[in-house]
Protein backbone atom coordinates (compact mmCIF):
# COMPACT_ATOMS: atom_id res chain seq x y z
CA UNK A 1 0.00 0.00 0.00
CA UNK A 2 2.84 2.36 0.86
CA UNK A 3 4.48 1.75 -2.49
CA UNK A 4 1.32 2.74 -4.35
CA UNK A 5 1.33 6.12 -2.63
CA UNK A 6 4.70 6.94 -4.17
CA UNK A 7 3.98 5.58 -7.63
CA UNK A 8 3.82 8.30 -10.24
CA UNK A 9 0.56 8.42 -12.10
CA UNK A 10 1.01 7.52 -15.74
CA UNK A 11 0.08 10.41 -17.99
CA UNK A 12 -1.89 10.19 -21.22
CA UNK A 13 -0.21 11.71 -24.25
CA UNK A 14 -3.60 12.15 -25.90
CA UNK A 15 -5.03 13.90 -22.85
CA UNK A 16 -1.99 16.11 -22.39
CA UNK A 17 -2.03 17.30 -26.02
CA UNK A 18 -5.78 17.87 -25.76
CA UNK A 19 -5.29 19.92 -22.58
CA UNK A 20 -2.56 22.04 -24.13
CA UNK A 21 -4.75 22.74 -27.18
CA UNK A 22 -8.07 23.37 -25.44
CA UNK A 23 -6.81 25.29 -22.41
CA UNK A 24 -5.48 28.24 -24.46
CA UNK A 25 -8.65 28.14 -26.55
CA UNK A 26 -10.88 28.37 -23.46
CA UNK A 27 -8.68 31.04 -21.89
CA UNK A 28 -8.68 33.16 -25.04
CA UNK A 29 -12.48 33.10 -25.26
CA UNK A 30 -13.11 35.52 -22.29
CA UNK A 31 -10.23 37.70 -23.53
CA UNK A 32 -11.91 37.80 -26.93
CA UNK A 33 -15.18 38.72 -25.20
CA UNK A 34 -13.55 41.64 -23.39
CA UNK A 35 -11.83 42.91 -26.53
CA UNK A 36 -15.06 42.59 -28.51
CA UNK A 37 -16.87 44.65 -25.87
CA UNK A 38 -14.26 47.40 -26.06
CA UNK A 39 -14.34 47.46 -29.85
CA UNK A 40 -18.16 47.38 -29.84
CA UNK A 41 -18.30 50.38 -27.54
CA UNK A 42 -15.99 52.31 -29.83
CA UNK A 43 -18.01 51.37 -32.90
CA UNK A 44 -21.35 52.09 -31.22
CA UNK A 45 -20.21 55.52 -30.03
CA UNK A 46 -19.13 56.91 -33.37
CA UNK A 47 -22.57 57.65 -34.92
CA UNK A 48 -23.82 59.18 -31.69
CA UNK A 49 -20.67 61.29 -31.44
CA UNK A 50 -21.36 62.61 -34.94
CA UNK A 51 -24.94 63.43 -33.90
CA UNK A 52 -23.64 65.37 -30.90
CA UNK A 53 -21.24 67.30 -33.10
CA UNK A 54 -24.11 68.09 -35.48
CA UNK A 55 -26.26 69.36 -32.59
CA UNK A 56 -23.47 71.59 -31.32
CA UNK A 57 -22.91 73.05 -34.76
CA UNK A 58 -26.66 73.57 -35.14
CA UNK A 59 -26.81 75.50 -31.86
CA UNK A 60 -23.89 77.71 -32.86
CA UNK A 61 -25.87 78.84 -35.92
CA UNK A 62 -28.56 80.17 -33.60
CA UNK A 63 -26.14 82.68 -32.06
CA UNK A 64 -26.46 86.18 -33.57
CA UNK A 65 -25.06 89.63 -32.74
CA UNK A 66 -27.39 92.62 -32.95
CA UNK A 67 -26.38 96.10 -31.95
CA UNK A 68 -23.22 94.61 -30.47
CA UNK A 69 -25.32 92.37 -28.26
CA UNK A 70 -25.15 88.57 -28.38
CA UNK A 71 -28.47 86.81 -28.74
CA UNK A 72 -29.35 83.12 -28.76
CA UNK A 73 -32.69 82.26 -30.28
CA UNK A 74 -33.63 78.57 -29.72
CA UNK A 75 -36.56 77.91 -31.99
CA UNK A 76 -39.31 75.48 -31.16
CA UNK A 77 -38.32 72.88 -33.77
CA UNK A 78 -34.70 72.97 -32.58
CA UNK A 79 -35.81 72.46 -28.99
CA UNK A 80 -37.94 69.50 -30.01
CA UNK A 81 -35.00 67.89 -31.80
CA UNK A 82 -32.93 68.11 -28.62
CA UNK A 83 -35.73 66.58 -26.54
CA UNK A 84 -36.95 64.00 -29.06
CA UNK A 85 -35.02 61.00 -27.66
CA UNK A 86 -36.98 58.69 -25.38
CA UNK A 87 -33.96 56.58 -24.36
CA UNK A 88 -31.32 59.12 -23.40
CA UNK A 89 -31.41 62.52 -21.78
CA UNK A 90 -29.92 65.41 -23.73
CA UNK A 91 -28.53 68.51 -22.07
CA UNK A 92 -27.21 71.67 -23.66
CA UNK A 93 -25.67 74.89 -22.44
CA UNK A 94 -24.76 78.24 -23.98
CA UNK A 95 -22.50 80.65 -22.09
CA UNK A 96 -21.96 84.25 -23.17
CA UNK A 97 -18.87 86.26 -23.88
CA UNK A 98 -18.31 86.95 -20.19
CA UNK A 99 -19.11 83.41 -19.11
CA UNK A 100 -22.65 84.31 -18.15
CA UNK A 101 -25.39 81.71 -18.53
CA UNK A 102 -27.59 82.29 -21.57
CA UNK A 103 -29.58 79.09 -22.16
CA UNK A 104 -29.83 75.37 -21.38
CA UNK A 105 -28.62 73.51 -18.28
CA UNK A 106 -27.24 76.09 -15.87
CA UNK A 107 -25.15 73.71 -13.76
CA UNK A 108 -23.62 71.76 -16.60
CA UNK A 109 -19.86 71.32 -15.95
CA UNK A 110 -17.49 73.35 -18.08
CA UNK A 111 -14.69 71.75 -20.07
CA UNK A 112 -11.14 71.99 -18.68
CA UNK A 113 -9.23 75.14 -19.58
CA UNK A 114 -6.63 73.24 -21.59
CA UNK A 115 -9.41 71.80 -23.77
CA UNK A 116 -10.21 75.16 -25.39
CA UNK A 117 -10.47 75.23 -29.18
CA UNK A 118 -11.62 77.94 -31.60
CA UNK A 119 -12.72 78.36 -35.17
CA UNK A 120 -15.74 76.16 -34.63
CA UNK A 121 -13.77 72.98 -33.77
CA UNK A 122 -15.91 70.53 -31.83
CA UNK A 123 -14.33 68.43 -29.10
CA UNK A 124 -15.66 65.44 -27.19
CA UNK A 125 -15.20 64.37 -23.57
CA UNK A 126 -16.63 62.15 -20.87
CA UNK A 127 -18.34 63.83 -17.91
CA UNK A 128 -21.05 63.44 -15.23
CA UNK A 129 -24.30 65.42 -15.04
CA UNK A 130 -26.80 64.89 -12.22
CA UNK A 131 -25.01 61.70 -11.27
CA UNK A 132 -25.20 60.18 -14.74
CA UNK A 133 -22.35 59.42 -17.12
CA UNK A 134 -22.64 61.49 -20.28
CA UNK A 135 -20.83 62.13 -23.51
CA UNK A 136 -20.28 65.86 -24.10
CA UNK A 137 -19.55 67.76 -27.31
CA UNK A 138 -18.45 71.37 -26.93
CA UNK A 139 -16.99 74.23 -28.96
CA UNK A 140 -15.87 77.80 -28.43
CA UNK A 141 -17.26 80.49 -30.76
CA UNK A 142 -15.77 83.91 -31.38
CA UNK A 143 -18.29 86.71 -31.90
CA UNK A 144 -17.85 90.08 -33.52
CA UNK A 145 -18.21 92.26 -30.43
CA UNK A 146 -15.66 94.62 -28.86
CA UNK A 147 -13.80 93.15 -25.85
CA UNK A 148 -15.80 89.95 -25.97
CA UNK A 149 -14.50 86.48 -24.99
CA UNK A 150 -15.36 83.30 -26.87
CA UNK A 151 -18.77 81.81 -26.20
CA UNK A 152 -19.18 78.19 -25.05
CA UNK A 153 -21.72 75.89 -26.61
CA UNK A 154 -21.95 72.28 -25.46
CA UNK A 155 -24.40 69.40 -25.77
CA UNK A 156 -24.38 66.28 -23.55
CA UNK A 157 -26.14 62.95 -23.89
CA UNK A 158 -26.43 59.95 -21.57
CA UNK A 159 -25.01 56.59 -22.74
CA UNK A 160 -27.97 54.21 -22.81
CA UNK A 161 -28.24 53.95 -26.60
CA UNK A 162 -24.50 53.41 -26.86
CA UNK A 163 -24.57 50.60 -24.31
CA UNK A 164 -27.56 49.00 -25.99
CA UNK A 165 -25.91 49.07 -29.42
CA UNK A 166 -22.61 47.77 -28.02
CA UNK A 167 -24.48 44.91 -26.32
CA UNK A 168 -26.20 44.00 -29.58
CA UNK A 169 -22.86 44.00 -31.40
CA UNK A 170 -21.33 41.75 -28.75
CA UNK A 171 -24.29 39.41 -28.95
CA UNK A 172 -24.04 39.25 -32.71
CA UNK A 173 -20.34 38.35 -32.46
CA UNK A 174 -20.23 36.09 -29.40
CA UNK A 175 -23.45 34.11 -29.71
CA UNK A 176 -22.21 32.27 -32.83
CA UNK A 177 -19.05 31.40 -30.88
CA UNK A 178 -21.14 29.42 -28.39
CA UNK A 179 -21.94 27.15 -31.32
CA UNK A 180 -18.53 27.17 -32.99
CA UNK A 181 -16.55 26.58 -29.76
CA UNK A 182 -17.99 23.09 -29.05
CA UNK A 183 -17.62 22.33 -32.74
CA UNK A 184 -13.97 23.40 -32.59
CA UNK A 185 -13.42 21.19 -29.53
CA UNK A 186 -14.98 18.24 -31.38
CA UNK A 187 -12.83 18.84 -34.45
CA UNK A 188 -9.67 19.08 -32.29
CA UNK A 189 -10.59 15.82 -30.58
CA UNK A 190 -11.19 14.05 -33.90
CA UNK A 191 -7.93 15.45 -35.31
CA UNK A 192 -6.00 14.15 -32.30
CA UNK A 193 -7.63 10.74 -32.61
CA UNK A 194 -6.59 10.58 -36.24
CA UNK A 195 -3.12 12.03 -35.54
CA UNK A 196 -2.32 9.58 -32.74
CA UNK A 197 -3.60 6.57 -34.69
CA UNK A 198 -0.12 5.72 -36.11
CA UNK A 199 1.11 5.23 -32.52
CA UNK A 200 -1.69 2.75 -31.87
CA UNK A 201 -0.84 0.91 -35.09
CA UNK A 202 2.85 0.85 -34.12
CA UNK A 203 1.96 -0.54 -30.70
CA UNK A 204 -0.15 -3.28 -32.29
CA UNK A 205 2.65 -4.25 -34.69
CA UNK A 206 5.14 -4.48 -31.81
CA UNK A 207 2.77 -6.61 -29.73
CA UNK A 208 2.13 -8.90 -32.69
CA UNK A 209 5.84 -9.69 -33.12
CA UNK A 210 7.25 -12.98 -31.89
CA UNK A 211 9.58 -12.94 -28.91
CA UNK A 212 12.57 -13.97 -31.05
CA UNK A 213 11.87 -11.49 -33.87
CA UNK A 214 14.64 -8.89 -33.70
CA UNK A 215 14.17 -7.51 -37.20
CA UNK A 216 13.97 -3.69 -37.41
CA UNK A 217 10.64 -1.89 -37.58
CA UNK A 218 9.66 -0.18 -40.82
CA UNK A 219 10.41 3.55 -40.40
CA UNK A 220 8.78 4.59 -43.68
CA UNK A 221 5.19 4.07 -42.54
CA UNK A 222 5.35 6.22 -39.40
CA UNK A 223 5.14 10.04 -39.15
CA UNK A 224 8.33 12.08 -39.07
CA UNK A 225 7.84 12.88 -35.37
CA UNK A 226 7.72 9.16 -34.49
CA UNK A 227 10.62 8.18 -36.76
CA UNK A 228 13.33 8.99 -34.13
CA UNK A 229 11.52 6.78 -31.62
CA UNK A 230 11.30 3.92 -34.13
CA UNK A 231 14.97 4.44 -34.99
CA UNK A 232 15.89 4.19 -31.31
CA UNK A 233 13.81 1.00 -30.97
CA UNK A 234 15.56 -0.45 -34.03
CA UNK A 235 18.93 0.42 -32.52
CA UNK A 236 17.90 -1.30 -29.29
CA UNK A 237 16.70 -4.35 -31.23
CA UNK A 238 20.03 -4.49 -33.05
CA UNK A 239 21.96 -4.40 -29.78
CA UNK A 240 19.68 -7.02 -28.25
CA UNK A 241 20.18 -9.22 -31.29
CA UNK A 242 23.95 -8.99 -30.93
CA UNK A 243 23.68 -9.61 -27.17
CA UNK A 244 21.43 -12.65 -27.61
CA UNK A 245 23.65 -14.11 -30.30
CA UNK A 246 26.68 -13.55 -28.07
CA UNK A 247 24.94 -15.25 -25.16
CA UNK A 248 23.90 -18.19 -27.32
CA UNK A 249 27.45 -18.57 -28.62
CA UNK A 250 28.83 -18.19 -25.10
CA UNK A 251 26.51 -20.89 -23.72
CA UNK A 252 27.32 -23.22 -26.58
CA UNK A 253 31.07 -22.70 -26.13
CA UNK A 254 30.79 -23.02 -22.36
CA UNK A 255 28.88 -26.29 -22.67
CA UNK A 256 31.49 -27.57 -25.12
CA UNK A 257 34.38 -26.56 -22.85
CA UNK A 258 32.82 -28.13 -19.76
CA UNK A 259 31.90 -31.28 -21.64
CA UNK A 260 35.50 -32.47 -21.98
CA UNK A 261 36.62 -32.25 -18.30
CA UNK A 262 33.31 -33.63 -17.08
CA UNK A 263 33.59 -36.59 -19.46
CA UNK A 264 37.14 -37.16 -18.24
CA UNK A 265 35.95 -37.09 -14.63
CA UNK A 266 33.28 -39.65 -15.37
CA UNK A 267 35.71 -41.93 -17.24
CA UNK A 268 38.34 -41.76 -14.50
CA UNK A 269 35.67 -42.41 -11.86
CA UNK A 270 34.48 -45.50 -13.77
CA UNK A 271 38.08 -46.75 -14.05
CA UNK A 272 38.69 -46.13 -10.35
CA UNK A 273 35.61 -48.17 -9.44
CA UNK A 274 36.85 -51.13 -11.48
CA UNK A 275 40.51 -50.85 -10.40
CA UNK A 276 41.85 -53.36 -7.82
CA UNK A 277 45.51 -52.33 -7.85
CA UNK A 278 46.26 -49.65 -5.23
CA UNK A 279 48.87 -47.87 -7.38
CA UNK A 280 46.55 -47.71 -10.38
CA UNK A 281 43.74 -46.49 -8.13
CA UNK A 282 45.96 -43.65 -6.93
CA UNK A 283 46.73 -42.72 -10.53
CA UNK A 284 43.03 -42.64 -11.39
CA UNK A 285 42.31 -40.49 -8.34
CA UNK A 286 45.17 -38.17 -9.37
CA UNK A 287 43.65 -37.82 -12.84
CA UNK A 288 40.26 -37.12 -11.25
CA UNK A 289 41.82 -34.38 -9.17
CA UNK A 290 43.49 -32.77 -12.20
CA UNK A 291 40.27 -32.97 -14.21
CA UNK A 292 38.32 -31.37 -11.37
CA UNK A 293 40.91 -28.58 -11.16
CA UNK A 294 40.57 -27.91 -14.89
CA UNK A 295 36.78 -27.93 -14.63
CA UNK A 296 36.86 -25.58 -11.64
CA UNK A 297 39.24 -23.24 -13.44
CA UNK A 298 36.98 -23.19 -16.50
CA UNK A 299 33.91 -22.47 -14.39
CA UNK A 300 35.73 -19.67 -12.56
CA UNK A 301 36.83 -18.18 -15.84
CA UNK A 302 33.30 -18.33 -17.20
CA UNK A 303 31.97 -16.63 -14.10
CA UNK A 304 34.66 -13.96 -14.30
CA UNK A 305 33.84 -13.22 -17.94
CA UNK A 306 30.11 -13.12 -17.24
CA UNK A 307 30.69 -10.79 -14.29
CA UNK A 308 32.92 -8.52 -16.35
CA UNK A 309 30.40 -8.32 -19.21
CA UNK A 310 27.39 -7.79 -16.95
CA UNK A 311 28.96 -5.29 -14.56
CA UNK A 312 29.54 -2.47 -17.06
CA UNK A 313 29.95 1.05 -15.77
CA UNK A 314 27.37 0.65 -13.01
CA UNK A 315 29.86 -0.93 -10.62
CA UNK A 316 31.32 1.52 -8.12
CA UNK A 317 34.88 2.68 -8.73
CA UNK A 318 37.40 3.96 -6.23
CA UNK A 319 40.92 5.28 -6.09
CA UNK A 320 43.43 2.42 -5.86
CA UNK A 321 47.16 1.82 -6.16
CA UNK A 322 47.91 -0.33 -9.20
CA UNK A 323 51.38 -1.20 -7.87
CA UNK A 324 49.87 -2.69 -4.72
CA UNK A 325 47.37 -4.78 -6.70
CA UNK A 326 50.14 -5.94 -9.01
CA UNK A 327 52.36 -6.89 -6.06
CA UNK A 328 49.59 -8.93 -4.43
CA UNK A 329 48.90 -10.78 -7.70
CA UNK A 330 52.62 -11.54 -8.14
CA UNK A 331 52.83 -12.91 -4.62
CA UNK A 332 49.84 -15.17 -5.28
CA UNK A 333 51.55 -16.44 -8.47
CA UNK A 334 54.91 -17.20 -6.83
CA UNK A 335 54.03 -20.85 -5.95
CA UNK A 336 53.18 -21.63 -9.58
CA UNK A 337 56.32 -19.87 -10.77
CA UNK A 338 58.49 -21.88 -8.33
CA UNK A 339 56.82 -25.09 -9.42
CA UNK A 340 57.83 -24.43 -13.07
CA UNK A 341 61.15 -22.81 -12.15
CA UNK A 342 60.07 -19.57 -13.80
CA UNK A 343 61.77 -16.28 -12.95
CA UNK A 344 58.82 -14.08 -11.96
CA UNK A 345 59.71 -10.42 -11.48
CA UNK A 346 58.42 -6.85 -11.27
CA UNK A 347 59.83 -3.67 -12.78
CA UNK A 348 58.25 -0.32 -11.95
CA UNK A 349 57.69 2.37 -9.32
CA UNK A 350 57.26 1.47 -5.65
CA UNK A 351 53.87 1.30 -4.02
CA UNK A 352 52.32 4.53 -2.75
CA UNK A 353 53.36 6.91 -5.53
CA UNK A 354 50.61 9.15 -6.86
CA UNK A 355 51.56 8.39 -10.47
CA UNK A 356 50.33 4.81 -10.09
CA UNK A 357 46.93 5.76 -8.64
CA UNK A 358 43.95 4.65 -10.69
CA UNK A 359 40.20 5.34 -10.48
CA UNK A 360 38.81 1.86 -11.08
CA UNK A 361 36.95 -1.08 -9.64
CA UNK A 362 39.37 -3.06 -7.48
CA UNK A 363 37.69 -6.44 -8.02
CA UNK A 364 37.83 -6.20 -11.82
CA UNK A 365 41.38 -4.77 -11.88
CA UNK A 366 42.59 -7.65 -9.69
CA UNK A 367 40.91 -10.07 -12.09
CA UNK A 368 42.62 -8.37 -15.04
CA UNK A 369 46.12 -8.58 -13.48
CA UNK A 370 45.61 -12.16 -12.30
CA UNK A 371 44.53 -13.32 -15.76
CA UNK A 372 47.53 -11.66 -17.40
CA UNK A 373 49.94 -13.39 -15.00
CA UNK A 374 48.11 -16.75 -15.27
CA UNK A 375 48.19 -16.58 -19.05
CA UNK A 376 51.92 -15.75 -19.06
CA UNK A 377 52.78 -18.54 -16.61
CA UNK A 378 50.69 -21.06 -18.59
CA UNK A 379 52.52 -20.40 -21.87
CA UNK A 380 56.04 -19.95 -20.47
CA UNK A 381 58.08 -23.17 -20.52
CA UNK A 382 59.94 -24.45 -17.44
CA UNK A 383 62.95 -22.31 -16.62
CA UNK A 384 61.54 -19.33 -18.51
CA UNK A 385 60.92 -15.77 -17.42
CA UNK A 386 57.80 -13.64 -16.73
CA UNK A 387 58.09 -9.94 -15.96
CA UNK A 388 55.37 -7.47 -15.01
CA UNK A 389 56.27 -3.84 -15.80
CA UNK A 390 54.49 -0.64 -14.86
CA UNK A 391 55.20 2.62 -16.67
CA UNK A 392 53.67 5.92 -15.53
CA UNK A 393 53.49 9.42 -16.97
CA UNK A 394 52.48 11.81 -14.18
CA UNK A 395 52.14 14.73 -16.62
CA UNK A 396 50.18 12.95 -19.34
CA UNK A 397 48.10 10.93 -16.88
CA UNK A 398 48.94 7.64 -18.62
CA UNK A 399 49.56 4.31 -16.87
CA UNK A 400 50.89 1.39 -18.92
CA UNK A 401 50.87 -2.18 -17.61
CA UNK A 402 53.04 -4.73 -19.48
CA UNK A 403 53.28 -8.45 -18.83
CA UNK A 404 56.08 -10.18 -20.77
CA UNK A 405 56.94 -13.86 -21.03
CA UNK A 406 59.51 -15.98 -22.82
CA UNK A 407 56.97 -18.36 -24.31
CA UNK A 408 56.39 -19.34 -27.94
CA UNK A 409 54.66 -16.03 -28.76
CA UNK A 410 51.52 -15.38 -30.79
CA UNK A 411 51.54 -15.15 -34.55
CA UNK A 412 50.54 -11.78 -35.97
CA UNK A 413 47.54 -13.32 -37.75
CA UNK A 414 46.14 -14.61 -34.45
CA UNK A 415 46.66 -11.55 -32.25
CA UNK A 416 43.13 -10.30 -32.81
CA UNK A 417 41.62 -13.77 -32.45
CA UNK A 418 43.10 -14.48 -29.01
CA UNK A 419 40.69 -11.93 -27.49
CA UNK A 420 37.74 -14.07 -28.51
CA UNK A 421 36.34 -16.36 -25.80
CA UNK A 422 37.63 -19.96 -25.88
CA UNK A 423 40.20 -19.27 -28.59
CA UNK A 424 43.70 -20.67 -28.03
CA UNK A 425 46.69 -20.04 -30.23
CA UNK A 426 47.60 -22.84 -32.60
CA UNK A 427 50.60 -25.00 -31.87
CA UNK A 428 50.27 -24.91 -28.08
CA UNK A 429 49.49 -27.88 -25.89
CA UNK A 430 48.77 -25.83 -22.78
CA UNK A 431 45.69 -26.57 -20.71
CA UNK A 432 43.41 -23.57 -20.51
CA UNK A 433 39.93 -22.30 -21.15
CA UNK A 434 40.87 -19.65 -23.70
CA UNK A 435 39.06 -17.00 -21.65
CA UNK A 436 41.95 -15.13 -20.02
CA UNK A 437 42.57 -12.45 -22.65
CA UNK A 438 38.82 -12.12 -23.36
CA UNK A 439 38.33 -11.24 -19.68
CA UNK A 440 41.26 -8.82 -19.79
CA UNK A 441 39.90 -7.00 -22.83
CA UNK A 442 36.38 -6.69 -21.39
CA UNK A 443 37.63 -5.26 -18.08
CA UNK A 444 39.98 -2.88 -19.90
CA UNK A 445 37.14 -1.67 -22.13
CA UNK A 446 34.99 -0.87 -19.12
CA UNK A 447 37.81 1.28 -17.70
CA UNK A 448 38.51 3.11 -20.96
CA UNK A 449 41.81 1.24 -21.48
CA UNK A 450 43.23 -0.48 -24.56
CA UNK A 451 44.89 -3.90 -24.84
CA UNK A 452 47.47 -4.93 -27.44
CA UNK A 453 49.65 -7.99 -28.06
CA UNK A 454 53.14 -8.06 -29.58
CA UNK A 455 56.42 -10.00 -29.42
CA UNK A 456 58.38 -9.50 -26.22
CA UNK A 457 61.71 -10.33 -27.92
CA UNK A 458 61.41 -9.50 -31.64
CA UNK A 459 63.88 -11.47 -33.74
CA UNK A 460 64.53 -14.10 -31.07
CA UNK A 461 63.36 -17.69 -30.94
CA UNK A 462 61.06 -18.08 -29.20
CA UNK A 463 59.89 -14.45 -29.47
CA UNK A 464 57.81 -14.45 -26.28
CA UNK A 465 54.64 -12.41 -25.77
CA UNK A 466 54.06 -8.92 -24.42
CA UNK A 467 50.53 -7.88 -23.45
CA UNK A 468 50.13 -4.12 -22.97
CA UNK A 469 47.24 -2.49 -21.13
CA UNK A 470 47.20 1.29 -21.52
CA UNK A 471 45.11 3.36 -19.10
CA UNK A 472 44.58 6.92 -20.37
CA UNK A 473 42.96 9.96 -18.76
CA UNK A 474 44.26 9.86 -15.18
CA UNK A 475 46.14 13.16 -15.30
CA UNK A 476 44.28 14.68 -12.32
CA UNK A 477 45.02 11.68 -10.11
CA UNK A 478 48.66 11.64 -11.17
CA UNK A 479 49.18 15.35 -10.42
CA UNK A 480 47.64 15.32 -6.92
Amino acid sequence: MALRLFQRERRSLFGEILDWMLTPLLLLWPISLALTWLVAQNIAGKPFDRALEYNVQALTKLIVVKNKQVQFNLTGPAREILRADDTDLIFYQVLGTRGEFISGEQHMPRPPDEDMAFDGEVRLREDVIQGQDVRVAHTWIKVDAPGSQPMLVQVAETLEKRKTLATEIVKGVMVPQFVTLPLAVLLVWLALVRGIKPLDQLEKRIRARKSDDMSPLDETIVPDEVAPLVSSINDLLGRLKVLLSTQKRFLADAAHQLKTPLAGLRMQADLAQRETDADELKKSLKHIGLASIRATHTVNQLLALARAEATGRSLAKQRLDLVQILSEAIQDSVPRALEKHIDLGYDGPPSGESASMLEANPTLIKELVRNLLDNALNYTPDGGQVTARLLTDRFGGVIVLLVEDSGPGIAAAERELVFQPFYRALGTNVDGSGLGLAIVQEIARQHGATVSVEDALPGHTPPGTRVTVRFVGFAELAQE
